[in-house]
């Protein structure tokens, strides 16, 4: 699986970076694409935009093979929230006792409160599909929630706190034999895990482009909408989401653009387009089933040497690497200091609430010898007891 491990295309911060799920680090070809947009902006100023104009669309091919989509089916906008929301005023209708939004108990906050939004406006609830140990999500319970008086569901496909990936295909199919549209967010799995979001028939799905893809801080988001609901037209409408042949023609009337074009609303950051569009040349030269491959070999790896080693901490990421995305989590009383106590020795690990240590081995940059040297680092400091003296210490994100 060596042939994936590219540590030669990344600016690599010093020591060992274990947080390529939270924000990964940069490649060398996305400063060299934001450099270059920057260099047309200083040379060209408004005449750039020849270049620019169609800049997010460029990118849909890249972006459709990292989730199994046809390039008409995403585009590069806005962030997770605000597609989301974008996607939920068209596709939310709610109608008679089908109207009800379900979402889980272990959900990403922001994505419960847009589906809060929604469902205040028409006086529908929001369910949360239950955990039964706090960490995983049972199918039995899935099942269960999709009942006839719900509309619509919005599921992660990898649960950002434990890494538990869900059956895209399975839970769209048994949403849509009940009438319920589905939806996705792939914030945690893009880039390391596989996806066929056109073939699994899902109805629409939003992500983040600053995780296992790179494109940087804030970096602007992607959204897919199956090509069957083109014609609904997008519910907010922007400027740029205008067919393009005649959007400076700035008539009132809107004609939305071919396909998931049309979801664009305001004038795009060109310079943050730019670095996703060097990050995503990264992907073009690797195979993304080895990246999956070397990223199952590299959490196996990581959980075995907790066994071994740590038995203070406990697994919470599922065993089995059909259901298991591209970090492990690690449960632990003191999992806040000892989050602490890493970065100070230059080991940089991931914290959530109230006691998750999170480490992501990133396919293209990490390796088998960083993962051991962790392990060694985590069992020093909890023979010593060093990572006590940082409990107070400021929050870890």
């Amino acid at each position: 699986m060596m042939g994936v491990l590219r540590r030669d295309l990344f600016a690599l911060p010093p020591g060992i970076y274990l947080d390529g799920n939270s924000l990964g680090v940069m490649p060398h070809a996305a400063r060299e694409a934001v450099l270059r947009r920057l260099s047309e902006w200083q040379r060209d100023a408004v005449g750039g935009w020849d270049a620019w104009f169609g800049l997010a669309e460029s990118l849909s091919p890249g972006i459709g093979r990292l989730v199994g989509a046809h390039p008409h089916e995403v585009i590069a906008t806005g962030s997770i929230t605000a597609n989301l929301h974008s996607l939920l005023a068209t596709l939310y209708r709610p109608a008679g006792q089908r109207r009800h939004l379900v979402a889980t108990a272990l959900d990403f906050p922001s994505d419960v409160y847009a589906l809060q939004s929604w469902a205040a406006r028409h006086g529908a609830e929001v369910r949360l599909i239950p955990s039964r140990d706090g960490h995983t999500l049972h199918e039995d319970d899935i099942a269960a929630a999709l009942g006839d008086d719900v509309a619509l569901a919005l599921l992660p496909t990898v649960l950002y706190r434990s890494g538990q990936l869900l059956d895209v295909p399975g839970v769209t199919r048994l949403a849509h034999e009940r009438g319920i549209l589905v939806g996705w967010d792939a914030a945690h799995s893009i880039g390391s895990v596989p996806h066929a979001l056109h073939d699994a028939g899902a109805d629409f799905a939003v992500w983040c482009h600053y995780k296992y893809v790179n494109a940087g801080p804030g970096a602007p988001g992607g959204l897919f909408l199956h090509e069957r609901h083109h014609g609904l037209g997008p519910g907010l409408r922007g400027w740029w989401g205008h067919d393009k042949a005649t959007q400076f023609e700035m008539a009132h009337e809107f004609r939305p653009a071919a396909g998931a074009g049309a979801y664009q609303l305001g004038t795009p950051p060109i310079l943050a387009l730019a670095a996703l569009e060097g990050a995503l040349s990264v992907f073009g030269a690797v195979d993304l089933a080895e990246i999956r491959a070397r990223s199952l070999e590299l959490t196996s790896q990581l959980m075995a040497l907790v066994d071994e080693h740590l038995p203070e901490l406990r697994v919470v990421t599922p065993r089995d690497p059909a259901q298991r995305g591209g970090h492990v989590a690690l449960a632990h009383p003191e999992a806040r200091a000892l989050s602490l106590a890493l970065r100070a020795r230059g080991i940089v690990p991931d914290f959530r609430q109230p006691d998750i240590l999170r480490l992501a081995p990133v396919a293209l940059y990490n390796t088998a010898a960083e993962i051991e040297e962790t392990v060694r680092a985590l069992r020093e400091l909890l023979d010593t007891g060093a990572h006590r003296a940082l409990e107070g210490a400021g929050l870890v994100t």
